[in-house]
């Protein structure tokens, strides 16, 4: 197919992007290309971004893709209303062949062009930031604000990132070599060789309701940058935005010569549950996933002919021992358990504060004061409806408001969760978080802080000793994991005995937060989500690791 886009002319337009973000990973310094402010994206952005939201309401979604042989789609969201929109449903048998007929011509391109080819769907998306900040905001019930922000520039940055490691993973090896060995007076030995790096086959990557985006970017563009072609399975809650990012993807490819086949969708009709379908069949070689310990644990046990990637559930734990600014942490604290309704797999569930209390420089405080004010600080945050809507978004689904609600039975509530009035979207459930004291004293195996409890739920946990507490962090990352720990210490040594415990059981570890930076919010090109050392995650968004084995380097030797 002809060209629209050359090698050339993308390399002009994105060498300089993948440079700087090969420097940035290297460096781990603060970069990002995609803007973050609204703003930044033309004065009628906004009103275009919207318009284009509300115009595919009501549409079917036609991608053009073989092998659709119906219709599916039955998104409500989260603040109300119906979505309506239907895409292609697929048979497979039909559509992974189509897939892997592109393979060829995608893998002989090399690493370089596959590269910037997704630099520029990525730059496209990044184009329709206010668009996909809608479908991101109606399918997974963040506020608006967020779903601009996590479901925009940052997971943008986050595919980016991939793409970054993935080409430099396949340029370690050089393309070429010529091999001489002497052989002292005979002539020397001489081969040349050439070094491909070769896909494993076609990539699954299964969506998440929260966040389709940000979860989904790294597979889905560490897949297609080392060369293989990628089947998106969204959530049935969450397809819009991973369906307008394969029709992105779909159009580039088209237009710089390649198969648009490269990248797919396929999407359930209710209740039909294709993903452990798909998950099993030979032609599919990788697998990302975000999602349930359950089924999670499934695919590592069942996906036996693919190299998975999961990202299940983790018991996230902040130690409290010690501060010198407690109205700092505090706050910090009070936004952390407060945003997205917790509906983060790195917000913190369990608060682990000695029974004895803590020193500050506020004085001391017991156990009860530090419970009960950054009880006081969470209500005083989201006092205001206007800003809890803002910070809160809408629960994502009825099990989340179940769990809210259960969580009042567990023992006794330090704060209690309020109802908020969305004026905008009267349909919209929106609850602040609850608070729940216990004592990890009283032995228990079905201990509540000992699993996760997702969303707006948090455990003050009293605990004898700040040694206790780290005991108790060791158990629930190793054997339950965790995304993120968090700590506040004036104490040298319990800061070193806080990150022994997080390098022997590999959990990431942010210590004394006190300002604008939060434990659950991590930064593409410096910081790791996930260490893939721990049960929560078998892999870090991103490293070298995470991109190294989704493809194999496969050498041809000539005689010379």
């Amino acid at each position: 197919m002809a060209a629209e886009l050359t090698v050339p002319q993308l390399s002009a337009k994105h060498r300089p992007t993948l440079d700087q973000a090969l420097s940035a990973i290297r460096s781990r310094a603060y970069w990002s290309p995609h803007p973050e402010h609204p703003k930044a994206y033309g004065e009628t952005a906004p009103a275009d971004g919207l318009a284009a939201f509300e115009a595919l309401h009501g549409t079917r979604f036609d991608l053009g893709q073989p092998g659709t042989d119906g219709w599916a789609g039955a998104e409500v969201s989260p603040y109300g209303p119906e979505l309506g929109v239907e895409y292609p449903h697929v048979d497979p048998d039909v559509l992974l062949p189509a897939m892997k007929a592109g393979m060829g011509a995608w893998r002989d391109a090399g690493p370089e062009a596959r590269a910037l080819v997704c630099i520029e769907i990525l730059a496209r998306i990044s184009a329709r930031t206010h668009e996909f900040a809608h479908a991101v905001m109606h399918t997974s019930g963040q506020a608006f604000m967020m779903a601009f922000q996590a479901g925009g520039p940052h997971a943008q940055d986050r595919g980016l990132e991939a793409v970054a490691y993935a080409y430099e993973e396949q340029t370690r090896v050089p393309g070429q070599a010529d091999w001489s060995k002497p052989q002292g007076k005979k002539d020397p030995l001489e081969l040349g060789k050439t070094f491909t790096a070769v896909p494993r086959g076609i990539a699954l990557m299964i969506g998440c309701n929260t966040f389709p985006t940000w979860n989904g970017y790294p597979g889905l563009f560490a897949s297609l940058a080392t060369g293989n072609p990628v089947l998106v399975k969204p959530h049935p809650r969450a397809v819009l935005p991973l369906a307008l990012t394969v029709q992105v993807a779909r159009e580039v490819l088209a237009e710089a010569g390649f198969d648009p086949n490269l990248v797919a969708l396929a999407v359930e009709r209710p209740g039909e549950g294709i993903a452990k379908d798909l998950a099993v069949r030979p032609e599919i070689k990788l697998i990302d996933y975000t999602g349930s310990t359950e089924f999670g644990d499934w695919l590592e046990a069942n996906a036996r002919q693919a190299q998975v990637y999961t990202e299940k559930a983790g018991v996230n734990t902040v130690v409290l021992d010690s501060t010198d600014n407690y109205k700092g942490m505090l706050a910090n604290l009070a936004f952390s358990l407060s945003l997205y309704s917790g509906q983060m797999c790195t917000t913190p569930q369990n608060l682990l504060i000695p029974r004895d209390g803590i020193a500050t420089d506020a004085g001391h405080k017991s156990y009860d004061e530090v419970v009960a004010d950054l009880a006081a600080s969470v209500g005083g945050l989201l006092g205001d409806d206007a800003r809890a809507n803002a910070l809160l978004g809408a629960l994502v689904n009825p099990d989340v408001k179940a769990r809210l609600e259960a969580a009042t039975g567990l023992g006794e509530v330090a704060l209690e969760s309020r109802e908020v009035a969305n004026p905008e979207f009267p349909d919209a459930v929106v609850r602040t978080p609850v608070m729940v004291k216990l004592d990890a004293a009283k032995p228990d195996p079905e201990a509540p802080y000992l699993s996760e409890c997702f969303g707006p739920v948090s455990f003050a946990v009293a605990v004898d000793s700040t040694q206790d507490a780290l005991d108790l962090l060791r158990r629930t990352v190793r054997e339950k994991g965790a995304m993120t720990v968090g700590a506040y210490t004036t104490s040298p040594d319990t800061e070193r005995a806080l990150e022994e415990v997080c390098l022997e059981e590999s959990a990431q570890l942010s210590l004394n937060l006190t300002g604008g930076v939060y434990v659950n919010q991590t930064a593409a090109f410096s910081d790791f989500h996930g260490s893939g050392g721990n049960p929560a995650a078998n892999a870090a968004l991103c490293d070298g690791a995470f991109v190294s084995n989704r493809f194999r380097v496969v050498e041809v030797r000539r005689q010379a």
